[in-house]
């Protein structure tokens, strides 16, 4: 299996909404970018995989090691040697990888975060970072889309972690602040229960609530700042946009029963999604 061969299969064998965004890409670009979402989900599988958080650390060191190791000319995963054809044209630079491993170090070292500005720089490691990358990779002219797209990710994020309360709570994580738990009078304890009624309750779907909103005011304030000249390019982003702000959608008219089951778009959906914001340019 060649490299490149291997990052497709992993990017493609995830079945995130991601892939579905990279299918209408140009073959340069698509490789590119099919090959840093590599990336991320094998250091991400690292702290979700791993039980023993000491092993989980030792592997996120060597990929440190891996990722200074291929801007020095010498990778030996296949996930960075098909990366490395890419670094130079669109401006990844080896500051971005470390900041993704970065992030995901901070799910071994911190299972709570106290207030939202705390959790901010969490989503800011493992997502605007990664939004960045990949507004560069789609191609970009405007200083403004580097907002735009670490704002989305921002969002992007944020609904991940709506949609994965319960999945988190059972690995030991909860990523909703600590101070938004007391504000609406929801204990973690509640939160973590792993049988029925898990954990469910009117003041828990207030505080997902207060979440969503959030969520959506960042999903408008990023389309907010992309500029007109720069729209075209950034379809790919705008693709998983929509992609997932529809997910957000289903999870309220679920009524957040994010604790006991994962909700997910069907892959028809996703690429219905995909090229209806292809054919609407927005």
């Amino acid at each position: 299996m060649t490299p490149e061969q291997y990052v497709q299969q992993k990017a493609a064998a995830s079945g995130s909404s991601f892939y579905y965004a990279f299918l209408f890409l140009p073959p340069a670009r698509r490789a590119a970018i099919t090959a840093f979402y590599a990336f991320c989900r094998e250091v991400d599988d690292v702290v979700d995989e791993t039980q023993d958080a000491g092993v989980a650390a030792t592997k996120l060191a060597w990929w440190r090691k891996e990722a200074a190791s291929a801007f020095a000319g010498q990778p030996t995963h296949p996930v960075m040697k098909a990366l490395m054809a890419h670094t130079a044209t669109y401006d990844i630079r080896l500051e971005h990888l470390n900041a993704v491993i970065e992030g995901c170090e901070m799910d071994l070292q911190q299972t709570r975060y106290l207030d939202y500005a705390g959790l901010q720089r969490y989503c800011h490691l493992v997502a605007g970072v990664v939004g960045e990358v990949a507004s560069s990779i789609f191609g970009r002219t405007q200083p403004q889309t580097i907002e735009y797209a670490h704002k989305l990710g921002q969002a992007m994020q944020l609904t991940n972690i709506i949609r994965d309360v319960g999945d988190d709570a059972r690995r030991g994580r909860i990523y909703l602040p600590v101070n938004e738990l007391q504000q609406f009078g929801v204990k973690a304890s509640e939160i973590l229960l792993r049988s029925k009624p898990w954990g469910y309750s009117e003041r828990f779907t207030a505080l997902m609530k207060f979440q969503a909103e959030r969520a959506h005011q960042l999903y408008d304030e990023a389309l907010a700042l992309l500029p007109e000249a720069d729209r075209l390019p950034q379809k790919p982003g705008l693709m998983m946009a929509n992609i997932y702000r529809a997910l957000l959608v289903e999870i309220e008219r679920e009524d957040f029963q994010v604790l006991h089951q994962r909700i997910a778009l069907t892959p028809v959906r996703k690429l219905w999604i995909a090229m209806k914001t292809n054919w609407r340019g927005r």
